[in-house]
């Protein structure tokens, strides 16, 4: 008799962090390596959101939460949503965890029974689709274009859609193509939503203040108030704030819903770091300054970043609304030889040569479900990406 779960066998480590793990363990080998694969701002977390931790601390906020979340924290998040999205949410609606991944397992295990369907765009962030069938549900994978700057459209969510769809999982800007959808893309895939009234939607919106230029951001349930009712709207503090190692997730709902979450973390986790909640009470209710300062940073290296690796012999490399990474083609160079004289036949096989040779740490687009791309994480220093982007263009120029 086995004794390792079944379940395990349904899904794969992560090669966002099996891919990040490789570029420490050269780094700790003496190897000069730079990694462009870890989706982590390389901001410190704000001076006035640290001071709240610290204040919280002394205060001896060291105790046991509730599983949902403390009341200021729940009523900030409440209080974001009206500000910022225009949605009205009870506090008793919102639910706090440890990270947006706490968020999104919860949902899915207090949803999914086996053989319901969720629709997923592709490229997508490598843990959606773990999480789906470890709650015994299938993924449904629809994948977008380069010509479409990888967006889905209204025909393809609706030829996705069959009786037994739960979820359409949603996230814009998308971690790894940055793609970010405009009040008319959204309005068509709401439109495509609301003739099927079984599928609900969790939208992951973790992203949402990382849009440049004169990019407006929508959510689903903003754009279609009658949505509301079966939307669950996930965000958090880590990418905002620079605040990834607080691990503070949250999301509003239905009232249904964040019950059966809540139930779910009582039996997992309880709740949330008591510190890192008081923290995240700050960064909601604070000062927002410290966005548009590293929005412009983010923007900044973005366009480096696009204009270097479109200059490499064989890449393509999309521009990108949002989120702070790109994901280009390397189509061109599928089946050259490495430098190392290995043949590139897959876009794992070209992620690997180029951390070999060039001690570039990226991620591979099969992991994401749509190839042969790989995606480049520019939350890392001018210097640094410059720096990185010669060493792609000269591993690409040896390509043969």
């Amino acid at each position: 008799m086995a004794f390792l779960a079944d379940a395990l066998s349904r899904i794969k480590p992560s090669a966002t962090i099996a891919v990040t793990q490789m570029a420490r363990d050269l780094k700790a080998q003496g190897k000069d390596v730079i990694s462009l694969s870890v989706g982590e701002p390389d901001f410190d977390t704000p001076q006035n959101i640290k001071d709240a931790a610290i204040a919280a601390i002394q205060r001896g906020e060291t105790k046991y939460t509730p599983v949902s979340g403390i009341q200021p924290l729940r009523e900030a998040i409440a209080a974001k949503f009206k500000r910022e999205n225009g949605l009205d949410y009870k506090p008793s609606q919102t639910i706090v965890g440890t990270g947006g991944k706490q968020i999104l397992f919860n949902a899915f295990m207090a949803t999914i029974n086996p053989g319901d369907e969720v629709v997923i765009p592709a490229p997508y962030w490598v843990s959606y689709p773990e999480m789906i069938a470890l709650c015994g549900g299938t993924p449904v994978f629809v994948k977008t274009t380069i010509e479409n700057n990888f967006k889905l459209t209204a025909e393809q969510l609706e030829k996705a859609i069959t009786p037994k769809t739960k979820w359409f999982m949603f996230n814009s800007p998308s971690n790894p193509s940055g793609a970010a959808y405009s009040y008319d893309e959204l309005k068509a895939l709401t439109d495509v939503l609301m003739r099927h009234p079984h599928v609900w939607v969790l939208t992951d919106d973790m992203y949402e203040h990382l849009v440049f230029g004169d990019f407006v951001y929508y959510t689903p349930a903003q754009v279609e108030p009658g949505l509301y009712d079966r939307t669950l709207t996930m965000n958090g503090v880590s990418k905002a704030y620079a605040m990834t190692g607080w691990r503070i997730g949250y999301a509003a709902g239905p009232i249904e819903l964040i019950k059966a979450m809540d139930m779910i973390q009582g039996q997992q986790t309880s709740g949330a770091c008591s510190i890192a909640q008081w923290a995240a009470v700050e960064a909601l209710n604070g000062p927002q300054d410290f966005i548009p300062a590293s929005k412009k940073a983010f923007e900044e290296r973005r366009d480096l970043v696009v204009s270097m690796l479109n200059q490499a012999n064989g890449l393509v490399c999309p521009k990108p609304e949002g989120a702070f990474y790109v994901y280009p083609s390397c189509a061109a160079l599928i089946g050259k030889k490495a430098p190392s004289g290995k043949v590139i036949a897959t876009d794992e096989d070209f992620v690997m040569e180029l951390l070999a040779t060039e001690g570039v740490a990226t991620v591979h687009g099969s992991s994401f479900g749509l190839g042969p791309n790989f995606r480049v994480s520019y939350a890392t220093s001018n210097d640094k990406l410059e720096e990185a982007c010669r060493r792609i263009q000269r591993f690409c120029a040896d390509c043969k």
